[in-house]
This record gives C-alpha cells, sequence and structure tokens, in this order.
C-alpha cells in the first residue's frame, strides 16, 4: 500500500532519509541528550518543539528505509555502492547533531577521562573521578564500574588525553569512533553475504542502513558500532580461510564488549568446514585469542577486571524479560508475606542465562554447516534473554542475520527481522530518560506531522501526472 501511495526510485528514497535524519538532528539540539547545563524542561516550549521534530524525523527516515527495502527487492535493485552512498547521506546530519537516544557518550568520556587520570575503572564508578564529565553521566552508573573491555577503555582513554575533558571534542570525537564501527560493519556485510550466498544489496540495507543503526549507533555513539566493525571484519577473514588475523580481530571485538567472543565459535567451525581436523583448529584460535588478550591488556594498562565487572548492567531496575517476569512474581510472593520474594529476580535472571544456555547449544548444533547464521542467532538469544536489553543490543544479531539469513525462508525471516528493528527504533526518548504520557502525545504528534507531510508529498507527486491525464 505505500509503494502505491508513494512513487519509489533511489533519489526520492535518499531525499526522504535525508529530510528525516535532518529533522532528528535538529530536534535533537533541544530534546536530545544534552549535556546537563543545556537540559531544557520537558515542559518547555522549545523541548516540546524538539520532541516532536525528533519523532517526525523517525517517522520520515523509517518510511524512507521501508521504500528502499522494497527497491532492493524490486527488478532493478540498486547496488551495494549506491547503498552505501544513501548511508552516507542520510547519515551526516546526525555526524553534529547532539548525543540522541541515550546519555551512555557521556559514561564513556568519563571512563576515558578515569583510564588517562590512572583510577581503577572496574572497580570505581565516575563519581571517583568527579567533576563536569562524572556529573553528566546518569545517576543509575556513577557509582558503578565500566563493563567494557580494556581495547575500548584504551581508546577511551586515548581520545580523553587528547581532548583534556572538552566535551564537545569529546563527543565529536567518540561520535567518530562509532563511525568508524559503522563503516567497518558496512564494509564486511557483502563480502560476508557473498560468502553465505545471500544478497548483498539485502544484507546492506538491514545491517548498515535500518534506523537503529543511525540512531544508536552514530546518532548515539554506541561502542557496539566498533565491536560489530571488528566482529564482521574477522568474519570476513575467516570465511577466507585466514583463522589467525579472524581470531584476533574477533577477540579484540571481545575486548570492547564480551558478547563478540560468540565469535571464536564460528572461527573454529569454519575451520572444522575447510578440512582442518579439531585439536588443531582450537589450538590455533586458543593460542590466537590468548596472545592478543595478554597483549591487549597490557597496553591499555587497565588490568583483568573487566571480567569481574560483566555483571555492571545487571540491575533489578534494567527492562528485560526476566526482570519483567521478576518485579511481577517478586510483587506477588510480598502479597503472600513471602521471604522469597527478594530472590524472584535473581532467580529469573538464572533461568533466562539457562534458556540462553540451551538455546546457543541448539542453535550450534543445528546450524553447524551455516555458522556465520548460527552466529546471529546466538548474538539475538543473549540480547533477548539477558538480564538486560537496549534496543541496539538487537543489532548484535540483525548485523549477521541481514547477511547470512538462508534464502529459502528470505522474506519471512528478513520482514520479521526489519519489523523487530522497527518497533524497537520507537522504543526509546531523545534525552535518553524515560517516558510520560505528556512526550507520549508529543512523540505521537511528530508521527503524525510525518503523515502530513507524506501525503502532501503524494499529492505533489500525483499532480504533474493529473495535468498530463487533462491536457
Amino acid at each position: 500500500m505505500l509503494a502505491k501511495a508513494f512513487p519509489i526510485d533511489l533519489r526520492r528514497c535518499q531525499v526522504l532519509g535525508l529530510a528525516g535524519t535532518a529533522c532528528l538532528a535538529l530536534g535533537g539540539e533541544t530534546a536530545g541528550a544534552l549535556p546537563a547545563r543545556e537540559l531544557l524542561a520537558p515542559s518547555s516550549v522549545h523541548a516540546a518543539l524538539g520532541l516532536v521534530g525528533v519523532y517526525c524525523g523517525l517517522a520520515l527516515l523509517t518510511t524512507a528505509w521501508v521504500l528502499l527495502g522494497r527497491l532492493v527487492r524490486g527488478t532493478d535493485p540498486p547496488t551495494p555502492r549506491a547503498l552505501v552512498l544513501v548511508l552516507v547521506v542520510w547519515a551526516a546530519p546526525l555526524l553534529i547533531a547532539p548525543p540522541l537516544f541515550s546519555r551512555d557518550v557521556y559514561s564513556y568520556l568519563a571512563q576515558g577521562a578515569m583510564v588517562d587520570a590512572h583510577l581503577d575503572v572496574y572497580t570505581h564508578g565516575p563519581a571517583r573521578l568527579g567533576g563536569p564529565l562524572a556529573d553528566e553521566v546518569a545517576p543509575l552508573w556513577r557509582h558503578t564500574g565500566a563493563p567494557y573491555g580494556p581495547v575500548f577503555l584504551a581508546l577511551a582513554g586515548a581520545l580523553a588525553g587528547v581532548t583534556r575533558g572538552a566535551l564537545p571534542a569529546g563527543l565529536f570525537g567518540m561520535r567518530c569512533v562509532a563511525v568508524i564501527g559503522v563503516a567497518l560493519m558496512t564494509a564486511a556485510l557483502p563480502r560476508i553475504a557473498r560468502h553465505c550466498g545471500a544478497d548483498p544489496a539485502a544484507a546492506l540495507w538491514l545491517g548498515a542502513l535500518n534506523p537503529l543503526v543511525l540512531l544508536h549507533l552514530v546518532a548515539g555513539a554506541h561502542n557496539d558500532a566498533i565491536m560489530l566493525g571488528l566482529l564482521g571484519v574477522g568474519l570476513v577473514a575467516a570465511l577466507g580461510r585466514r583463522p589467525v588475523a579472524a581470531a584476533v580481530l574477533i577477540t579484540l571485538a571481545a575486548l570492547v564488549k564480551a558478547p563478540a567472543a560468540l565469535g571464536l565459535v564460528a572461527v573454529v567451525v569454519l575451520q572444522l568446514r575447510a578440512g582442518r581436523r579439531p585439536v588443531p583448529a582450537l589450538l590455533t584460535t586458543g593460542a590466537a585469542t590468548a596472545v592478543t588478550t595478554v597483549a591487549a591488556t597490557a597496553v591499555a594498562g587497565t588490568g583483568y577486571g573487566w571480567i569481574g565487572a560483566l555483571d555492571t548492567p545487571v540491575s533489578a531496575q534494567n527492562w528485560a524479560l526476566t526482570s519483567l517476569f521478576g518485579r511481577a512474581t517478586r510483587a506477588l510472593l510480598e502479597h503472600l508475606d513471602s521471604d522469597l520474594a527478594p530472590l524472584a529476580i535473581p532467580v529469573w535472571h538464572l533461568l533466562g542465562l539457562a534458556v540462553t544456555a540451551v538455546a546457543l547449544v541448539v542453535i550450534w548444533w543445528r546450524l553447524r554447516p551455516r555458522p556465520v547464521y548460527a552466529l546471529g542467532l546466538s548474538l539475538a538469544a543473549v540480547a533477548a534473554f539477558g538480564p538486560a536489553i537496549r534496543p541496539w543490543y538487537a543489532l548484535w544479531g540483525l548485523f549477521l542475520i541481514a547477511a547470512a539469513a538462508p534464502d529459502a525462508p528470505d522474506t519471512l525471516i528478513r520482514h520479521r527481522t526489519a519489523a523487530v528493528a522497527g518497533v524497537l527504533a520507537l522504543a526509546v526518548l531523545p534525552d535518553g530518560g524515560p517516558a510520560d504520557t505528556g512526550r507520549l502525545m508529543l512523540a505521537v504528534s511528530g508521527v503524525a506531522l510525518a503523515v502530513v507531510v507524506l501525503w502532501q508529498a503524494h499529492l505533489a507527486a500525483q499532480a504533474p501526472n493529473a495535468l498530463g491525464g487533462t491536457a
């Protein structure tokens, strides 16, 4: 229906998506995750207008992405190079926008400053640093250690040394790190797709051009971008029968964020598929992983405290399926005056981990011939059943599912994955704060404004045809 109502060509998709990201950037100037001194009251007129603009832009961008998807699946699809150009155009306004949809980038900067000041970032939270950077960190994370590996903290520490605590320079530098990650993802996707027998253009559309990448990796500057970029390049090396390089790159990805370590399983499986014996495959991968870990940790100088800090994102207040069920169970037990109420959430978290472990075993057993696809589903399971969920966590699995989903159920798998991406794109407010009724109504107003804009564009496109028909 959308395709019939709005003419589709690559230029229209490019312009419509650019209009969307431009609205996101402009709206973010008053409604984004701004520095504390620039934050406006949510009830202020400027913040309200900014919120309407952000959601209008989000609706325009999502529409452009859906239309582009129809074009990719059409009879004359755009080339991967043309799609990369679309991504560059769409991302351009977000490069200079304020942080959007999360305040995590301020935590990154504070943790980098702690590394630069030789403070133990795994034992102490940013509150130990003090000063303006620590004040920018969300209260929930000011007193908690970093869950990130030494590779990312070394990058953040180097950036802190260069910027000397200057917030604008730090924010731009951290966004540049994220953009490098997105560039690596974009370079890896078509290569992985060709190895897996998938369409490179479809892989780019779903894995790099979807709104979650633009909103959370580019605009939000999340370190998941560099993790996924290194993981993708590592898988390209593994598919090209370079297991040592693959293990090194994927280990570096895991030393940004731990879930990428699952990629080492794919490295081993790909060696076995190439005819290598299990013991040499395991020894090669294990040795490369160990050497890379020791070397990266020594260079970063942060120690191995990140292993014990992996549960930092785990909190009873976090949104997750297991936390949701845990809170409901705790409320029921409290109503029954049971002494077991405090155990409800921890038990549900353990149950979630158990379900994840079973899911991983089943996935890898059934999909041994398709290790990249198995890895994508495994990362999706870790994100879905883990004790903490963020919208951008969906990209862990989506990135590889986009490149390696089998052709037979291709339409169903990609449609469902695209639907998840579209829904999650609407799940967080641009300042990273909790939603309330008033701001939800403003968000709906922004979407309604986008519908009006799209309808007027449709009428304008139809007008020349109508005039031509009456001439």
